[in-house]
């Protein structure tokens, strides 16, 4: 169970790109924590979204923390433009490139927090030798590329392996991938403390719902059997 303080991320890859701008805003008023912007290469990952450049025209938007995934490789020459466009943490993946501690450092260098995320496949223990160098452990519950995707149930050992990593350091644990007010509380109990969310508030891009699904999901992450 997590001890740190539950903070709901949704992913942009799930809004309506037409109007980016107003779906950030609403999201915010809906009371995102985080504004997680996942990033994709077509390389790295089977898909494309955006870079830097969208990122920052959307920064003005909100004053909330810009989570930035970046599913990308190589990674390295891009970081100084994701700060720069205004991410608050920079999350690379371990699998992205031959030189991690490296990328850490550099993301830490930049003025930012500094996370890793790990694949499904990928256990943790391919993280532990920079633990002490990141501010946000990020495990994959679902292959990256695409929203939409369903859970992946080990992704719950997963988490309860990486939580054990970070002991008592101060370091959030992150969840990205088929999160719903369903399993919310499964994921908490193993240990995550921020939850991305991308088609679970946004589907159907009305804005109308996006707080009531929020808070669904915080609701349900937070919940304890008396």
């Amino acid at each position: 169970m997590t001890t740190r303080p539950i903070r709901i991320a949704p992913s942009i890859l799930s809004a309506d790109f037409a109007r980016l701008g107003d779906e950030v805003a609403a999201i915010d008023a809906a009371g995102a924590d985080y504004i997680h912007v996942d990033v994709m290469d077509g390389h790295f990952v089977p898909n494309i979204s955006f870079g830097a450049v969208v990122m920052k025209a959307i920064r003005a938007v909100t004053t909330k923390p810009f989570d930035v995934h970046l599913m990308i490789a190589p990674v390295d020459a891009y970081l100084g433009d994701f700060a720069a466009a205004g991410a608050d943490i920079i999350t690379v993946h371990a699998e992205a490139g031959p030189h991690l501690h490296r990328s850490l450092q550099a993301i830490r260098a930049l003025g930012k927090k500094a996370g890793v995320a790990i694949n499904p496949a990928t256990p943790v223990s391919a993280i532990q030798h920079v633990i002490d160098d990141v501010d946000l452990v990020l495990v994959m519950s679902v292959n990256p590329g695409f929203g939409g995707q369903s859970f992946i149930p080990e992704s719950l050992n997963k988490l309860r392996q990486a939580k054990a990593l970070i002991g008592g350091r101060s370091i959030d644990l992150e969840v990205d991938g088929g999160v719903t007010a369903d399993n919310a509380r499964a994921i908490a109990d193993a240990g995550a403390n921020v939850l991305v969310a991308g088609s679970s508030i946004f589907a159907g891009n009305d804005s109308a719902t996006y707080a009531n699904r929020v808070a669904a999901i915080r609701n349900a992450a937070t919940s304890r059997v008396a």
